[in-house]
């Protein structure tokens, strides 16, 4: 099972949700609500368990950019959140341990996953943070083939449906637990994490990196 907690901004947040059970906190670099400077990660990331995976989330951003923030800020894992080709994940496969890529359900990149070196697939709502989720019987057939992580809309109340009907190897969740953008709400992280570890026991499956 994998529970990441993405759009993290402070240590109070962070240390919770590692208490809580998150096996991966999300940074988001990019342009965003919730977006972070590498000093406040570099901070964050030594309070936190060693088995936690702290990662930078990044779109069209250089592979030579991503490193540098990676090196700076101590991460373990990127995840590359917009157009990016194949090249990128490659330029930053021997150095970064964790390596994701995000999708949306329709994207024509999805048929060249062959071509991707990379830990995980993240699929994700056509406009990510916006609270919304997307049909998921059309990647229904994608996690008995690949790493799957579910995002996109997810929540306490459906987290549970969605991995049941996805089978997917971990879930990604952001506006789902805030009280407000960049903020969690203690109780919505507490039974989000929860009700995904134990729908994840029982329905994940993991047939391996992407």
């Amino acid at each position: 099972m994998f529970i990441k907690i993405c759009g993290t901004t402070n240590a109070e947040d962070a240390l919770l949700a590692v208490s809580l059970g998150a096996d991966a906190l999300g940074f988001i670099f990019a342009e965003s609500k919730r977006q972070v400077d590498r000093a406040t990660v570099a901070g964050i990331i030594p309070q936190l368990p060693a088995e936690t995976i702290a990662v930078g989330v990044f779109r069209n951003e250089s592979a030579e950019r991503i490193l540098e923030i990676v090196n700076a800020a101590g991460l373990g894992g990127v995840q590359l959140h917009g157009s990016e080709g194949p090249e990128v994940a490659q330029a930053l496969r021997d150095t970064v341990p964790f390596l994701i890529q995000v999708f949306t359900a329709d994207d024509s990149r999805l048929s060249r996953l062959q071509e991707y070196p990379i830990d995980a697939v993240l699929l994700d709502s056509p406009t990510p943070g916006s609270g919304e989720t997307f049909d998921w019987s059309r990647i229904a057939d994608l996690p008995q083939r690949h790493r799957v992580v579910l995002a996109g809309g997810l929540n306490a109340a459906n987290v549970a449906e969605a991995v049941e009907r996805v089978c997917p190897w971990g879930v990604d969740v952001v506006s789902g637990v805030e009280a407000s953008a960049g903020r969690k709400d203690p109780d919505a992280l507490a039974a989000f994490i929860k009700t995904a570890k134990d729908a994840l026991s029982e329905f994940s499956t993991d047939p391996g990196p992407a």
